[in-house]
């Protein structure tokens, strides 16, 4: 991703603002970098904005007669929480049943990667992963379960550092229960 100076610049006096409103010197020798580097790191964890998750599908979608569930597990993620700005982290399972269409498997993982690369909550971050999938594939059905330790809850406020937060989104042949239970037990091995 190209870097903008401006955007940069901007961004960059307001974290040394920061820094100083919270009592430090931004211009002591170990935080004279830091700005830029803050906000060069922001640009980077916010660049699913810039992309269309859409467009990363359809650049491999291919006619397929298969209609079996497939299944990308452990999918390894990094996101922001939008009420505090810190990390939350961890695994996403997505299953689709296709429709006419498959995708190539890579693509899976980037369209996490574009919803996680914003600012999110867990929930929305499953519901657009999913949603995504079903609108430019149409598959017979999706399914995503997203599993996941959040800093804010482990770093301040209740500071719980063992809780794991899971959320799950389903569409179509997953609205049956045995279906569910069926992706559930595939995945069962990473829990």
């Amino acid at each position: 991703m190209q870097e903008n100076e401006a955007l940069i610049g901007q961004m960059a006096e307001n974290v040394r603002t920061m820094l100083e409103l919270i009592g430090e010197d931004p211009s002591r020798e170990g935080l004279l970098k830091t700005p830029v580097r803050v906000a060069k790191s922001m640009q980077f964890l916010t660049q699913g904005y810039q992309q269309n998750p859409q467009e990363i599908l359809k650049s491999a979608m291919f006619r397929e007669d298969y209609q079996q569930m497939v299944i990308v597990k452990d999918i390894d993620f990094y996101s922001l929480c939008e009420h505090h700005l810190l990390p939350f982290f961890g695994k996403v399972h997505v299953a689709y049943i296709p429709n006419k269409y498959i995708v190539g498997l890579s693509k899976i993982p980037r369209v996490v990667e574009v919803f996680a690369r914003r600012l999110q909550v867990q929930e929305r971050l499953t519901t657009q992963i999913k949603e995504c999938i079903q609108e430019t594939l149409h598959p017979l059905g999706v399914m995503v379960v997203i599993e996941a330790r959040h800093l804010c809850m482990q770093m301040r406020g209740v500071e719980s550092q063992n809780a794991l937060t899971t959320t799950s989104d389903f569409c179509g042949a997953f609205n049956e229960i045995r279906t569910r239970q069926e992706f559930l037990e595939l995945i069962k091995n990473t829990r």
